[in-house]
């Protein structure tokens, strides 16, 4: 599995523009072959900075998923939007543990 966390960095003046196309497409996104889990997060203290989390099966997948005219177009709508370049990684589960609730 890869988890892949992108940080978006905003225009303060653009995070409702960003909020509204994310809502248009997190459903696509999701049911994307291959995705398992997206979630969007804002920093707590900055609300202009975001990060999406995401769980793709394979690396495969994910490519498959950036290589797609939907990520094409929502990326494209996505960076008019932004106020710094954003920071992508793909990371891979070394080790897990569940919490006690």
């Amino acid at each position: 599995m890869i988890k892949r966390i992108v940080k978006l960095t905003f225009a303060e003046t653009r995070v409702a523009d960003f909020l509204q196309l994310f809502e248009a497409t997190k459903d696509r996104i999701r049911s994307f072959p291959g995705c398992g889990h997206l979630e969007l997060l804002r920093h707590a203290s900055e609300p202009n900075v975001f990060f999406t989390l995401s769980h793709w099966a394979a690396e495969a997948d994910l490519e498959a998923y950036r290589n797609s005219e939907l990520f094409q177009t929502t990326w494209s709508r996505t960076k008019a939007l932004f106020a710094a370049k954003p920071e992508a990684w793909s990371l891979e589960v070394v080790s897990q543990t569940g919490s006690a609730q």
